[in-house]
């Protein structure tokens, strides 16, 4: 990798996908310097469960930098047990189809310790990611709780945790809400984050329930669109099919077709109010750069397979350099 001057990098990103890709950043930066890059992270995955307050994503994204994630299982942490769940299980507390690793579960309870005496969600995450040497800044899209929510087509209701983990988006949604975002304002920092970057790059996580709400925090939107940084997106669609999970399902019930092109043309070029300057596809649907280029967003082409750090540092690279 050729050195190139080291950049202020602001990162979206949520779920696996989101904390892959961070890690990736944060290596492509160290070889280049000392990182500088500030991780804005979805909350809308947010959920109350046994009188605790779970971030799945910030934890995903907090585990995977402090070294401390399940490679293996992909969610929560590296060597977990899981008395307190089974203790919580034959109490009938709970839900019986989200675990609750004992570690993942202290976790929980500092959180709700720290929000109970009065913390601010940012002031939260800043205490959670003091305890390992994270090389990148954390911040919540917001402080404010706006859950995710699924409408589906029957008319019933679901948190999104329960349509994704218990019925693996096997019930066919209409919509995704957050309740009470419109009155959400982004994070301390984020604006000014955005404003200051040198390049904003958009996380291969899921485009509709990880970066959706990120987006529709309102103030995000527009610091995008303003800012002098570039904004790179890295596309979680390769050769046609969703890398990870259900975002194929989620991006139907909005009217998006599963593909590289239409996932860009969903976030927009810039020149037209849209968020996108750039859009890094993968070598499977380089045939599909002339339709991004169509859409007023510059098309790059590379490997987008996150198999490891350094493929997905190899990414950010590639990103970087957009």
């Amino acid at each position: 990798m050729t050195a190139f001057s080291v950049p202020h990098v602001v990162v979206l990103a949520g779920g696996v996908g989101g904390s892959k890709f961070t890690l990736g950043v944060r290596e492509a930066l160290r070889r280049t310097g000392a990182p500088d890059a500030t991780v804005i992270v979805n909350t809308g995955d947010d959920l109350w469960l046994s009188g605790v307050r779970l971030q799945p994503d910030i934890d995903s994204v907090l585990y995977a930098l402090g070294g401390q994630n399940d490679t293996v299982r992909g969610w929560g942490r590296a060597g977990d047990t899981e008395r307190v769940n089974e203790e919580l299980q034959a109490w009938g507390a709970g839900w019986p189809w989200f675990t609750l690793g004992d570690l993942d579960l202290g976790t929980h309870l500092a959180r709700t310790g720290w929000l109970r005496d009065g913390a601010t969600v940012t002031e939260v995450v800043e205490r959670l990611a003091r305890r390992w040497p994270l090389g990148v800044r954390m911040l919540p899209m917001t402080d404010t709780e706006v859950d995710t929510h699924v409408l589906l087509e029957d008319g019933g209701r679901l948190h999104f945790q329960e349509w994704w983990t218990r019925h693996r988006a096997t019930l066919a949604p209409a919509a995704f809400e957050n309740p009470g975002i419109e009155n959400a304002v982004p994070a301390p920092g984020i604006v000014e984050a955005i404003a200051g970057a040198d390049i904003v790059l958009v996380a291969p996580s899921n485009p509709v329930v990880s970066i959706g709400p990120i987006l529709a925090v309102p103030g995000i939107r527009d610091a995008l669109r303003t800012t002098r940084a570039r904004v790179v997106g890295v596309s979680p669609i390769i050769g046609g099919r969703v890398v990870r999970g259900m975002a194929d399902v989620c991006l139907t019930a909005i009217g998006v077709e599963t593909s590289a092109a239409a996932v860009a043309a969903h976030y927009g070029a810039r020149a037209e109010d849209g968020i996108l300057d750039a859009w890094l596809l993968a070598e499977e649907d380089a045939d599909a750069a002339a339709s991004v280029d169509a859409v007023g967003i510059r098309p790059l082409v590379a490997p987008l397979w996150m198999t490891d750090v350094d493929a997905s540092a190899a990414i950010a690279d590639a990103a970087l350099r957009a």
